[in-house]
């Protein structure tokens, strides 16, 4: 669990500090590639291009860490393995900061700008809206996938989770997942729906901590967040709600506080409301999340 906290403290600590350095590590052409090669090698009809095809892409580069990590276990004191993991979190990290991307639309005021700079929250080829709520799920669903997926399968699995969450998340969602077969393609997005599913419950736990605990369970509830179907719909739902309820109460305390002008009280409101609280939203979430984990280092040490 140490090495776990130690990695996210280092991975966010290095895409803030050093995002060239994110941006030039963070590539995934080969994985592109990859795919290409070995559809050019099973151009009929077989396992390649059925339900089950994607495990062919992944099992390779997925075998490769794994080895690599049972190697470094336990050898020099755990230390190689420390460097291995989070080299490896970081490099699935992202690949690009959620932070700036958010930034970038709310700092431009020019229609086309601020629609290109919203795209980069959406998955390739999906619609882009500009609503309050649209970008409020869009937020939570790119912190599930720049973050919170990511963290928690390398929390399950250690180095080969955290490649497993990213490369099934390319498949299914990446800008060439149109070159897969179809069969393919279902199956990446069916293997990333299973993968999403925990960690959307553990995200909306955390938020119902953080927020509004009613609103966020109502919705949660309301949206299949309490059946088994691998449809993570809740936690935008539950996000939506949650920022809701957020901004109303914001809204009322600057209207009870309200700005001096020209001799009347007026409430200022920031633009795009939405989409800033929900940023710092997930970052309370990834707090909680932090938080956890240093709790279990504690009780580690202590025992």
């Amino acid at each position: 669990m140490f090495t776990t906290l130690l990695a996210v403290v280092v991975a966010l600590a290095l895409g803030h500090l050093a995002q060239p350095l994110a941006a030039a590590v963070r590539q995934f052409g080969w994985f592109g590639q990859w795919l290409r090669w070995i559809d050019g090698r099973f151009p009929g009809d077989g396992f390649w291009r059925g339900r089950y095809g994607i495990v062919l892409a992944l099992v390779p580069p997925l075998l490769l860490v794994g080895l690599f990590q049972l190697a470094l276990d336990g050898t020099v004191f755990g230390l190689p393995s420390i460097v291995f993991g989070i080299v490896v979190l970081f490099y699935a990290w992202g690949p690009r900061d959620l932070d700036a991307d958010v930034d970038a639309i709310v700092q431009t005021d020019d229609p086309v700008t601020r629609h290109a700079a919203a795209a980069r929250l959406w998955p390739a080829g999906e619609a882009v809206s500009l609503s309050g709520s649209s970008l409020v799920g869009a937020v939570f669903r790119s912190a599930k996938r720049r973050w919170f997926g990511v963290l928690f399968w390398f929390l399950v699995l250690g180095p080969v989770g955290a490649l497993l969450y990213r490369l099934a998340a390319i498949a299914a969602e990446g800008d060439g997942n149109h070159l897969l077969p179809a069969g393919t393609l279902s199956g990446a997005r069916g293997l990333l729906k299973l993968l999403d599913w925990p960690v959307a419950q553990l995200m909306t736990l955390a938020m119902a901590l953080v927020g509004n605990f009613d609103a966020v369970f109502t919705a949660w509830r309301e949206n299949g967040g309490a059946s088994f179907a691998l449809d993570a719909g809740f936690l935008a739902a539950a996000a939506r709600a949650c920022v809701r309820i957020e901004l109303a109460e914001e809204a009322s305390e600057e209207t009870e506080s309200g700005v001096q002008i020209g001799g009347a009280m007026v409430a200022v409101a920031p633009e795009l409301p939405e989409l800033q609280d929900a940023m710092s939203l997930a970052w309370r979430v990834l707090l909680v999340w932090t938080a956890v984990m240093a709790l279990f280092v504690v009780a580690g040490w202590v025992s």
